[in-house]
């Protein structure tokens, strides 16, 4: 005596799962093939630029330009700030372009010159006295630090919640000011753009035990500073 096959609904339910893998597995290789080709692509752009080609160049800086100032006002916090970070950041591209191995991702390559201008930059901010602390920037605005975007201090109806908020986001912002350069940007790199400590290390062209020491550093001296906050 045979078992019974399968039904027609099993059969159909097996057909239908087979083609939803299908259709990822196609979609998948779509997506690499896609990367491949924009990788090839970003490949002779640089290539051509690195031979003296001017509109190869602008292209490149075209192709970032977004990145790069979106990555520097993350960073510094100044729209101003931001832009001289963002000239120079492609002045340095554009007379260093011929050291560039393919050794890592273009991209790669200029997000390191962009955090190490940047990191200039914060550690020439740290030396002027006269240097305020960063304004915290509104719900409308950009990056918010990491601790406002918490819903007890979020400022809403309540003009006292509002008040704290505002209080709240000051006293952050003179806590992070009174770090280092180096830990300020790895605590800012770590905690609002989310990279992986080792990401972290290859864009500061350090070790990913370095970055951890000076995270720690810092997330110790924040929590000192803003001790006495709840």
């Amino acid at each position: 005596m045979h078992a019974p096959g399968p039904s027609g609904a099993d059969q159909g339910v097996t057909r239908q799962a087979i083609n939803t893998m299908g259709m990822s597995v196609a979609l998948d290789i779509e997506a690499r093939q896609a990367a491949a080709v924009k990788v090839a692509e970003e490949q002779a752009l640089v290539r051509k630029a690195q031979a003296g080609d001017r509109l190869a160049f602008e292209s490149l800086v075209r192709r970032f330009d977004r990145e790069v100032l979106r990555l520097a006002m993350n960073l510094v916090h100044r729209p101003e700030d931001a832009r001289d970070i963002y000239q120079e950041s492609f002045l340095r591209v554009y007379k260093n372009l011929h050291r560039f191995r393919f050794e890592c991702s273009f991209y790669t390559w200029l997000y390191r010159i962009v955090t190490n201008v940047a990191l200039d930059h914060l550690r020439r901010r740290t030396s002027r006295r006269e240097d305020q602390a960063p304004v915290p920037e509104d719900a409308e605005g950009g990056t918010r630090d990491f601790f406002d975007r918490q819903p007890e201090h979020r400022a809403g109806a309540n003009p006292e919640r509002n008040l704290l908020g505002q209080e709240l986001g000051e006293q952050i912002a003179s806590a992070l000011n009174r770090l280092s350069p180096r830990e300020r940007m790895v605590f800012e790199m770590k905690h609002y753009q989310g990279l992986k400590l080792r990401a972290i290390g290859d864009m500061l062209g350090t070790s990913e035990e370095t970055v951890k020491n000076s995270l720690f550093r810092a997330t110790r001296k924040l929590r000192a500073s803003l001790e006495g906050m709840r």
